[in-house]
């Protein structure tokens, strides 16, 4: 006899379907796993027979084997525990095989029958609401898979509760769909003494969603100012929460089946791996760019990283996404993030600064610099010098505009970009950006002697335009005029404009 049963194999964001085949057939007794499975697919039959011995019950002493089809397609993870002990199940007689016809199953197996977590149980959810299917997932999930509407969920503590609900002998409560996470309080804007322009160049990059790197010494507030991004930053809208949920739940971070509003913000170290920050490792998994998908993507001490890691996020910076080829799988990750960046001048951390002469001279400041490529520094639309605080700025009373202040004038600005059919104005390219960017003629002439003055390449020539755009939408303008073009301009000439 063949038992079937569905699950699915998660390959970025994307679930491919998968059939689980059992075969109980006369001959020597073993128990093999095939359709190009990897170890901790294959390592499943300990988990399987143990579970099942647990329930009182034994392999039959027959030639047991595991098709996973189709069998050319790659499959990594311990979700497989569980459709394959129920197809076995099936194919043993202790459950009926037709009823198991109607769902898709996904969940670990412990050895004592407990079915336990897994990654990627909202994505399977979504998969099988797409297939017109129920789901089978382990209890602490059951919140998460809910989030997929209109579809049937069993969410069993264990094998054998699982089975008794099949046979009809106890029912399994529906589970409640997770809630909304409250998100971590953002350190307010108003703790932030003085650095005005640094402060009005995080305005402008949260009201358009544009990269932006802060140039200034050590203790200068760089990261400070950084921390309170997501506190002006607008609420992810239903959609994208859960867009943002599905990579979370690919990377097996969504706690409780809890989606949450607040935009994602990832700082990883400056000595992360280029699988760490861009995704991908033996089991392809997102790396930090996806994990702050539609959020902030921090990188502190930017020169510390290794230039080729950097380099690395030139391409999802322009597409949006990131593409991991492996020999035997090639796997897509959003990564539509926004990039913000800090940096001291030089390696001293004080070239520029009043009153410090150092010992190495300007090549401190150029031997440092010249770390990030120029075509990593084109991407990124805003550079500001952050000036070092004296300790009279410490003592003058804290700024009377708070963060809220700004989070207002940042949404009012992104409901204007919402209305030309973008996100943010980082996403106004072509035919959008000659309608909406286009700048009146005494702009238009101060961009192009600026153009060749700083020998702005055509992507940082676009990118002006958008900065632009964003300063008047700030400004409530319906045009850019030569005063954005100018302001836009300004955050353009410390670093990186070769």
């Amino acid at each position: 006899m063949v038992a079937l049963v569905r699950t699915v194999a998660s390959l970025g964001l994307e679930a491919r379907k998968v059939e689980v085949q059992c075969q109980v057939a006369s001959g020597l007794p073993r128990f093999a796993i095939v359709g190009l499975a990897d170890k901790a697919v294959s390592e499943s039959r300990e988990r399987v027979q143990a579970a099942l011995s647990a329930m009182g019950l034994s392999l039959p002493p027959k030639r047991i084997t595991i098709n996973l089809s189709p069998a050319d397609l790659p499959k990594d993870g311990s979700h497989y525990d569980l459709p394959i002990a129920l197809a076995l199940l099936a194919a043993m007689g202790v459950t009926d095989a037709e009823q198991l016809g109607d769902w898709i199953a996904v969940g670990e197996l412990a050895l004592d029958g407990r079915i336990v977590a897994s990654p990627g149980v909202l994505v399977a959810a979504l998969h099988a609401s797409e297939a017109e299917a129920g789901l089978i997932c382990p209890a602490e999930q059951g919140p998460e898979a809910r989030w997929a509407s209109g579809i049937p969920v069993l969410a069993p503590k264990d094998l054998s509760s699982l089975l008794s609900h099949l046979k009809g002998s106890t029912v399994l409560p529906e589970p409640e769909r997770g809630g909304i996470a409250e998100a971590a309080p953002a350190p307010d804007l108003a703790r932030v003494k003085g650095q005005e322009t640094a402060k009005r160049a995080l305005e402008i990059a949260a009201a358009g969603g544009h990269n932006l790197l802060m140039v200034g010494p050590p203790g200068s507030g760089k990261s400070l100012l950084a921390s309170c991004l997501p506190g002006i930053l607008p609420e992810l809208t239903p959609t994208e929460a859960l867009e943002v949920s599905m990579v979370q739940s690919v990377a097996g971070a969504l706690e409780a089946g809890r989606i949450s509003r607040a935009r994602p913000f990832r700082a990883p170290h400056h000595s992360a791996s280029m699988a760490a920050l861009t995704g991908g490792g033996l089991k392809v998994r997102p790396g930090e760019v996806s994990l702050a998908h539609l959020g902030v993507l921090f990188l502190d001490e930017l020169p510390e990283f290794q230039r080729a890691v950097l380099d690395s996020l030139r391409q999802p910076f322009e597409t949006g996404q990131v593409d991991v080829a492996r020999a035997n799988a090639h796997v897509t990750f959003p990564a539509r993030v926004q990039l913000i960046a800090a940096m001291n001048p030089c390696r001293c951390g004080h070239a520029g600064e009043p009153g410090h002469v150092c010992a190495r001279g300007p090549r401190c400041s150029s031997e440092y610099q010249a770390r990030l490529s120029g075509p990593l520094l084109d991407r990124i639309d805003l550079h500001v010098h952050v000036a070092a605080v004296s300790a009279m700025d410490l003592a003058l009373p804290p700024p009377s505009e708070v963060s809220a202040a700004v989070a207002a004038r940042v949404a009012a600005a992104r409901e204007v970009q919402k209305a030309r059919g973008v996100r943010s104005n980082a996403e106004l390219e072509g035919e959008k950006l000659e309608t909406f960017g286009a700048p009146d003629e005494a702009g238009r002439v101060l961009l192009m002697q600026a153009a060749e003055k700083l020998r702005l390449s055509a992507r940082a020539y676009t990118r002006m335009l958008r900065v632009a755009r964003t300063i008047a939408d700030l400004t409530g303008s319906d045009g850019v005029g030569r005063v954005h073009i100018a302001e836009a301009l300004s955050y353009r000439q410390f670093i990186g404009t070769r």
